[in-house]
């Protein structure tokens, strides 16, 4: 596959470089400055610069495109990519706001091309094996009650925070949510009245499925270190980062026959495990569906563009938080076909109400005004509307579940 490379994010130029070490992939064009440029030309890969993203996206031999550019051009890079019709991986933050990935998410579902955002953390199999004694109720672990983070890094804790009045984004959320599922409320505490990479922060939250976290961020002189500790009902577990990520790490549990439990893992290169899932993806891309039909996903994959929806919509909430000083409540409604055609009823019987209130009120000073006259057949066929939900059959699609969406 040719793919091309739009900016120089770090995160971007180590994905093309995953991507040609696999021989699966070539990089064929790169957009942005010199010194991204020559980093590819360290690793030895010969690169075509072209200074115009527009007329990278109009050569129809590029098949997929890395979208690194810098934030103030990643949200109009990620668009036009998307509308091209081109398998698109997005550094992590698309925007400093959610927005960007709703109208993202929107296009894909037209164009039906695969879409991932650079986020590999989750894919760990540290992360993996810890989730999996979380899955099971029976298990070591048991059901999950607490969940406690602690990061730390030489510099700063918060991505995208560098330049002049952009929002920062928090790290770990994509592995919170692998862990405990969707976060229900967030309240973050920091010393001033924003998020800043100098300060420490602190969060507590609580999940969907009632478990509470709270994770600490502590940039300075605190050492790189990543401790992970769950606590749930049979059991507890710990998963360490000594050396910060993507460095050796070492779960420890203890399993049912009471045992002290120890598992390790040396450091790694955490690309490759995201290009395993975009090739996956890839592989088995779904058709554009016929008209008239609902389109089925074949697989579940562990990384999917809901991920970096998510994770936008928790900064925001983390930053809203600090700004009001209260705790910010996400609400997940699930948007399904039937819960639109309930509400549609709703609003229409709600109407119906008022014009039959009007019309009384008006009947008693208009002698010819028979309001029942009125009112009846629309009575008739708002219930002809709701036996449609007895008379047609639903498709097994219906009855599956739906992506669900941050009102």
């Amino acid at each position: 596959m040719r793919f091309a490379l739009l900016g120089d994010h770090p995160d971007g130029l180590d994905t093309a470089r995953a991507l040609v070490a696999s021989g699966r992939h070539e990089l064929a064009t790169y957009t942005g400055q010199p010194a991204g440029a020559e980093s590819l030309t360290r690793w030895g890969l010969t690169v075509k610069l072209i200074r115009d993203a527009e007329e990278v996206l109009a050569d129809p031999s590029i098949q997929a495109v890395i979208v690194a550019s810098r934030l103030a051009d990643r949200p109009t890079h990620l668009r036009r990519a998307l509308q091209s019709e081109r398998h698109v991986l997005c550094v992590h933050p698309a925007d400093q706001t959610p927005d960007i990935a709703y109208e993202a998410a929107l296009i894909q579902g037209d164009t039906h091309s695969v879409l991932l955002p650079l986020l590999p953390v989750a894919l760990h199999p540290a992360f993996r094996r810890l989730a999996e004694l979380l899955q099971t109720k029976d298990g070591p672990i048991g059901v999950l009650q607490f969940l406690q983070m602690e990061r730390g890094a030489a510099d700063a804790v918060l991505v995208e925070s560098s330049a002049r009045g952009q929002k920062p984004s928090l790290l770990g959320w994509d592995v919170l949510r692998t862990l405990g599922g969707e976060v229900a409320e967030v309240f973050a505490f920091t010393a001033g009245e924003e998020l800043s990479p100098d300060a420490p922060l602190l969060l507590t939250g609580r999940f969907e499925r009632q478990a509470v976290f709270q994770a600490t961020f502590l940039p300075g002189p605190n050492g790189a270190r990543w401790h992970w500790e769950v606590a749930g009902t049979h059991g507890r577990a710990e998963l360490d980062f000594p050396q910060g990520w993507p460095g050796p790490s070492c779960l420890v549990w203890q399993d049912e026959a009471g045992q002290v439990r120890e598992q390790q893992w040396e450091a790694m290169n955490p690309w490759p495990a995201l290009l395993e899932v975009f090739e996956e993806a890839v592989a088995r891309q779904p058709q554009p569906p016929k008209k008239g039909t609902v389109p089925q996903s074949p697989f579940s994959p562990p990384l999917t563009w809901q991920t970096a929806v998510r994770c936008l919509e928790l900064d925001d909430a983390a930053r809203r938080s600090i700004e009001r000083g209260r705790v910010s409540t996400l609400e997940y409604p699930e948007a399904t076909e039937e819960v639109g055609i309930k509400g549609t009823m709703t609003l229409v019987g709600c109407a119906l109400l008022w014009v039959s209130l009007l019309l009384l009120i008006l009947s008693a000073w208009v002698s010819w005004l028979q309001w029942w006259w009125a009112v009846v057949p629309l009575l008739i066929v708002f219930l002809s509307l709701q036996l449609l939900r007895w008379i047609v059959p639903r498709s097994p699609e219906q009855d599956g579940p739906r992506m669900l969406e941050r009102r």
